[in-house]
């Protein structure tokens, strides 16, 4: 009954919620009834599951308690079937409840910039950061999500070297957080005369957008400076200071941006990168102790590690986090990154559930 019971306290919790969104207090206070109105929606398939499994195990017991006191022969055998019927579905629910139940990440909720680099390789390097480029973008028109380009630098060889994007929707950072690490491409560029396939690899890193106010950093602590940037830009690089480095002063970390060419969305980059870097410090101690499987499903942006690898000739992409391979390459780099996604977050919540429960 262990079970019934958190189910029963989460459940009181999505009353409640529920009760506060039609409180004119807060309906009347945006922010305030934005954070009830998402923190209702997390608890909402919770709330459901518990009313379910309440029932299922309510009449189970009735069944049983007819099979115990009746003497009709025809109570009896409907008490017999009703079990029949019941009883095979509440280890199915028990499982996908305890899925319900492990803790979520607090960012998942978050919308994303997301940072397209070409890696070893030279031009087809960058052509390969051009088509992972794509490849995002079309996933996220599929979901119907917004995007704005902060930053893009074209390369000679028609792709690019660097691709800066934020994306705005439901669910984005928990959707897209596994795409980050180093992405390894093998096939024949266009400018192998003879047929060789060659390896490259570009990077994407996923960062979660932080509401300034939300983070839990005192400005007192920070020390912003501007500079101008450095790099190809043209006249812009040499007349403007919109380049940043900010400063956490009680932990020496620190943080710079000169992707764009605005100021203020430079610093606004520049926070979401100390965000992440001072959360997973906070964390460290914390990660250390999961498996090497959640440690690199956790976006880390780790750049020396390949997560992926694209194989043109055979058509095959195949995930070396979970080896998860597939042999639809054309339609992965349209846009269809789904089958990956969801083996992804089967294997996360796989390995959360084992470390809830050891804990």
């Amino acid at each position: 009954m262990i079970l019934l019971e958190k189910l029963a306290v989460l459940n009181d919790r999505y009353e409640y919620l529920q009760s506060q969104l039609s409180d004119p207090s807060v309906v009347s206070d945006i922010s305030r009834y934005m954070k009830v109105s998402r923190e209702s929606k997390n608890l909402e398939s919770i709330a459901e599951a518990f009313k379910k499994y309440k029932l299922i195990l309510s009449n189970i017991e009735s069944a049983k308690e007819i099979l115990a006191t009746a003497d009709d022969a025809e109570f009896i055998a409907m008490a017999k079937m009703e079990l029949a019927e019941l009883e095979p579905q509440v280890a199915p629910l028990e499982e996908e409840i305890r899925v319900l139940l492990i803790p979520k990440d607090p960012d998942d909720e978050r919308d994303v910039t997301i940072e397209i680099r070409s890696g070893t390789g030279g031009d087809e390097a960058a052509i390969f950061a051009g088509d992972l480029l794509r490849m995002i973008e079309r996933f996220v028109d599929r979901k119907g999500w917004r995007k704005e380009f902060v930053a893009m630098t074209e390369s000679e060889s028609g792709g690019y070297s660097k691709a800066i994007l934020q994306v705005f929707g439901d669910n984005v950072y928990g959707t897209l957080k596994y795409e980050s690490g180093t992405h390894r491409v093998q096939r024949v560029p266009k400018t192998e005369a003879q047929g060789r396939v060659h390896t490259s690899a570009a990077t994407i890193v996923i960062l979660p957008i932080v509401e300034i106010e939300e983070v839990q950093i005192n400005a007192a602590d920070l020390e912003w400076d501007v500079f101008r940037a450095s790099g190809a830009g043209g006249q812009h690089v040499n007349r403007t200071e919109s380049a940043v480095r900010v400063t956490h002063k009680p932990t020496g970390t620190v943080v710079e941006c000169q992707e764009g060419r605005s100021q203020i969305k430079n610093r606004e980059i520049a926070l979401q990168k100390l965000y992440v870097l001072l959360k997973e410090k906070t964390e460290e101690a914390h990660n250390s102790q999961m498996s090497e499987l959640r440690r690199s499903l956790v976006a880390s942006g780790d750049r020396s590690a390949k997560i992926r690898t694209y194989n043109y000739p055979q058509s095959r992409i195949t995930d070396h986090r979970i080896s998860f391979t597939k042999h639809n390459l054309p339609e992965v780099m349209n846009g269809d990154l789904d089958d990956f996604i969801h083996a992804l977050q089967n294997a996360y919540n796989a390995e959360k559930l084992q470390a809830t429960e050891e804990e």
